[in-house]
């Protein structure tokens, strides 16, 4: 199987095209060697890359027919990506979704009165 179409199949990317740029980019190495988009796959290889300024590895157990879901994406690969980089990658999450909670919907007025006083503009009295 194709690297592009494994690293969309166990879901790495959301669509082939983004695996199939980032592949030609360089930001993929199988077994230490950047790849091409064509390189074969086979189990027992060490992928290595790069998304969102984050090195991930794993190890391929098996290669999947077509993309999988969610819940069987470790059947086809061992994640060997260090503890340490995943709390990064809690972090990263951590700062993309701001400083409100998911699912509290647009803040009131009372809110945005709130974060204005809080948020001094350094053009007013201090």
């Amino acid at each position: 199987m194709r690297i592009d179409k494994y690293l969309w199949s166990i879901r790495c990317y959301k669509t082939r095209n983004q695996a199939s740029t980032a592949v030609k980019k360089g930001s993929v190495r199988i077994n230490g060697t950047i790849a091409k988009p064509a390189k074969e796959v086979f189990p027992g290889d060490q992928i290595n890359f790069r998304l969102n300024q984050i090195t991930h590895s794993f190890e391929v157990l098996d290669l999947p027919k077509s993309r999988v879901g969610a819940k069987l994406v470790e059947l086809y690969r061992v994640d060997r990506t260090p503890k340490d980089i995943a709390a990064q990658m809690d972090l990263i999450r951590g700062v993309k979704d701001g400083q409100r909670d998911r699912g509290t919907g647009r803040p009131t007025k009372k809110d945005r009165r709130d974060l204005d006083d809080f948020n001094i503009n350094p053009e007013e009295e201090i």
